[in-house]
């Protein structure tokens, strides 16, 4: 059985994060707004179908999305590009792979006890976030 990802899970770090969105091409204004927040992530895990919500003072994005299957995303309120994501299980992980414009695009979650643990690449960089379980 896969890991379990139910739960609201509140940010506690956030390593390389302004380095990963200049990859995008995010604004310096925009940058260091959202280096200051600390989203929470609400997600609803039913089976291989997931849910995905992040939650700051400015942002609300969710994502929905079935293990296996491939889906147009929209980032909107991130860098509000459209890829093709399609979310694997790797053992317990979720590794999500990206295609658009930019190259070595997508995200890595798993769980190492009470805290929720997301990788994010793109194009040479790495974030790395953790999030404790409320």
């Amino acid at each position: 059985m896969p890991a379990d990802y139910n739960g609201t899970w509140d940010m506690v770090s956030n390593d390389n994060f302004d380095g990963y969105m200049v990859a995008l091409d995010i604004n310096f204004a925009t940058r260091k707004i959202a280096s200051m927040m600390k989203p929470q992530k609400v997600i609803k895990q039913a089976g291989d179908s997931f849910t995905f919500q992040t939650i700051s003072t400015v942002l609300k994005y969710e994502s929905s999305f079935k293990i296996g299957e491939e889906f147009e995303e929209v980032t909107k309120g991130m860098d509000n590009r459209k890829c093709r994501s399609v979310v694997n299980w790797d053992n317990d992980k979720l590794v999500c792979v990206q295609k658009g414009e930019k190259k070595g695009r997508g995200w890595t979650h798993w769980i190492q006890g009470d805290e929720l643990h997301l990788e994010l690449t793109c194009e040479g960089q790495v974030c790395k976030q953790v999030f404790k379980r409320m």
